[in-house]
């Protein structure tokens, strides 16, 4: 049985949804960030963290990655060949390192940080936001899901991603947009996970 460890309302939450919908049986582990539990199994003390046997995965889009790859039958994984690979690794790159961007550097300066060192980001955070918006729109073009007509574990990431954003009032004008969160958001593997230790109590 897997352990996805992490704390409630955290980016495990992408975690718990890929294994639901992969069907994979799992426990939720409530570790909080950079605790001594969280040290033991991440150097840098951060979660969410993946266990499976002898091994250990860190950062939710390598995680989510990894259990497409094992459960490959599941179709959640790249599509064939290297050229499959590359798009899915660009997805990932993308989603993780610049559609997030915005919304992780909002959250930081808001509840993270040091009181000391926190600064108002919320205007630039809103504006790069909508310009990743206008990337996504454009990458996803007529697609219903980020690889075609199947959802994969990138649409994991970016729905979660989406419902951080629309939980954060962040806004989001574009009807293309909003119709592809609507459509994996509802998906009964995230409510499951939402219940299971996706969101906060």
């Amino acid at each position: 049985m897997y352990k996805a460890v992490g704390s409630r309302g955290s980016r495990v939450s992408r975690v718990l949804w890929m294994l639901e919908e992969l069907g994979q049986p799992y426990e939720f582990v409530e570790v909080h960030l950079r605790s001594p539990e969280a040290y033991a199994l991440n150097p840098s003390g951060k979660v969410p963290i993946l266990i499976d046997g002898e091994l250990t995965v860190t950062d939710s889009a390598a995680i989510c990655v990894c259990l497409a790859d094992k459960h490959a039958d599941k179709g959640m994984g790249a599509n064939p060949g290297v050229a499959g690979r590359a798009e899915m690794d660009s997805w990932m790159h993308f989603a993780q390192s610049e559609f997030e961007a915005p919304l992780w550097n909002k959250l930081r300066h808001r509840f993270l940080l040091p009181r000391d060192v926190r600064v108002d980001v919320g205007p630039a955070a809103a504006y790069d936001f909508a310009l990743e918006l206008n990337a996504l729109e454009r990458r996803l073009g007529d697609k219903p899901f980020a690889l075609g007509e199947r959802f994969s574990a990138v649409d994991v990431l970016l729905g979660d991603m989406g419902g951080w954003a629309r939980a954060g009032r962040f806004a989001i004008e574009s009807e293309r947009i909003n119709a592809y969160f609507d459509r994996v958001l509802v998906r009964p593997a995230r409510v499951r996970a939402q219940a299971n230790g996706g969101s906060m109590k």
